[in-house]
């Protein structure tokens, strides 16, 4: 990674402008018509009743860290110094909100995803067709675009497991100290909204365990300036005690830290006896939930998530004679997803030949490198589910499934790029069908009205319903 200026530094670039309309399209879709629905969907019906209980003194038992909670909390504040329509005001979350309050900071938030996802890229590279690629991939997403819509949880887990690694990758670049401390508050605060955003540190973890390995293995204490671009010659290279206080004693201090809130409104738990308790008691809640179509219809196991094979269904109603369907369904682009888990297998298949080659030209460590980051990371944020028993569901893919994006974007600027036109049609092509899809499903996405024939249509799957 060579030491150049960010991105947002740049002035009048097409880079730019392309990062700045990508993000306006996003930001445009995420809050167009946010307030329909005056309801609590999906599981707003906890997360903004707990935000509002914050503000109504009311102790309670949340099944996950708190930052979530304070931050729609926040939201909610700020929110509701703005003017509502009366058809959007509703007391379900105990106080009388409008949904737009509730809504609005996940939106903003979510906006931001696809600008984190062309940061991150582009460290990783210095490539801009490859961090646009990926930026585009991240706005033509459905998932993405529905969990930002609502008062959940996981685009806050996203948000801050990227922009840790965003700035570890800065501290690789520039090794300033305060890009590594933001590095562990924010991945603390990733973990702060779930347990599994911690596995964006572990994520780190094992990447930097394989560089140290890789340097032990080589026995070179000095290589040269051609080598020391590489991504696992960096990561090799850094020190251990700074790693352990950053990006181990740190993020558990910021955990610890964003739950002091919560506990101090609930007088059971005003102490250091009471926060392990409570974790022993987050822990227990989940392991006694149950894996069957009883607990929730929506359960899916982490293999079917690869393929699209259950998503969840969100919100669901019928309206008028002629039963007008308005639904909102947490799935995928279809074509994007199945794309990019092609993409994850092309990956591993070229990690697995590159450990079998006997012949390993120095000039590929740097895509040795980012090619494993990739890898890692998605396994990363996808094996612990494995051992995971309790009720799952596709949203918990989310993180694993946006570093998917980034084999796909290798794979298409490879194609691009391409002298000879049929590859580069190829890939246009490919580009071109993940658009389509994306706007093919946005009615579901977004919740537009549909006959009940184009809804059913948009089932390709019985699984779906």
């Amino acid at each position: 990674m060579s030491r150049q200026q960010p991105f947002w530094l740049w002035r009048n670039s097409p880079f730019q402008w392309a990062i700045a309309v990508i993000f306006l399209l996003g930001l445009l879709l995420r809050f167009w018509k946010l307030s329909q629905f005056n309801v609590l969907v999906f599981d707003e019906v906890y997360y903004a009743k707990f935000a509002n209980d914050y503000w109504l003194g009311k102790p309670f038992f949340p099944s996950h860290p708190p930052l979530s909670h304070y931050l729609i909390a926040l939201g909610m504040a700020v929110g509701s110094l703005f003017p509502a329509s009366p058809d959007t005001v509703n007391n379900l979350t105990g106080s009388l909100h409008s949904t737009w309050s509730y809504r609005w900071l996940n939106a903003l938030t979510g906006s931001f995803i696809p600008v984190l996802v062309a940061g991150l890229a582009y460290q990783l590279t210095q490539r801009r067709l490859f961090s646009v690629i990926v930026m585009t991939l991240a706005a033509l997403d459905g998932i993405y675009l529905v969990e930002s819509r609502y008062a959940l949880n996981n685009i806050y887990l996203i948000f801050f497991g990227l922009l840790g690694q965003l700035f570890f990758l800065y501290y690789l670049q520039h090794h300033r100290l305060k890009d590594l401390i933001l590095a562990g508050i924010f991945l603390g605060c990733a973990g702060s909204v779930k347990w599994n955003g911690f596995a964006f540190l572990l994520g780190l973890y094992l990447l930097v365990a394989i560089a140290w390995l890789q340097k032990a293995i080589s026995n070179k204490e000095k290589q040269s300036d051609e080598k020391a671009i590489g991504l696992l010659t960096q990561l090799g290279n850094l020190k251990p005690l700074p790693l352990f206080f950053v990006l181990v004693l740190l993020p558990i201090i910021v955990y610890s830290l964003l739950w002091i809130p919560h506990l101090l409104m609930n007088p059971d738990y005003r102490s250091l006896e009471g926060f392990w308790r409570i974790q022993k008691e987050t822990l227990s809640y989940h392991e006694r939930i149950g894996n069957t179509p009883q607990v929730h219809p929506y359960c899916s196991p982490w293999y079917s998530w690869l393929i699209l094979w259950r998503p969840v269904a969100y919100y669901y109603q019928t309206k008028g004679p002629q039963n007008i369907v308005y639904d909102v369904h947490s799935m995928a682009n279809p074509l994007l997803l199945w794309f990019s888990t092609g993409a994850m297998i092309i990956l591993f298949g070229t990690v697995c030949l590159s450990f079998i080659s006997r012949h390993r030209q120095s000039q590929l460590l740097p895509l040795r490198g980012i090619t494993l980051y990739i890898g890692i990371n998605y396994l990363a944020n996808l094996l612990p589910w494995l051992k995971v028993s309790r009720c799952t569901f596709f949203y918990h893919y989310m993180a694993a499934y946006l570093f998917s994006w980034f084999a796909l974007a290798l794979i298409l600027e490879n194609l691009i790029t391409k002298p000879n036109p049929f590859p580069r049609y190829l890939g246009f092509s490919i580009l071109g069908l993940i658009a389509l899809s994306f706007f093919y499903w946005l009615p579901i996405f977004l919740g537009l009205p549909l006959t009940s024939q184009a809804f059913y249509w948009r089932m390709l799957l019985p699984s779906w319903i």
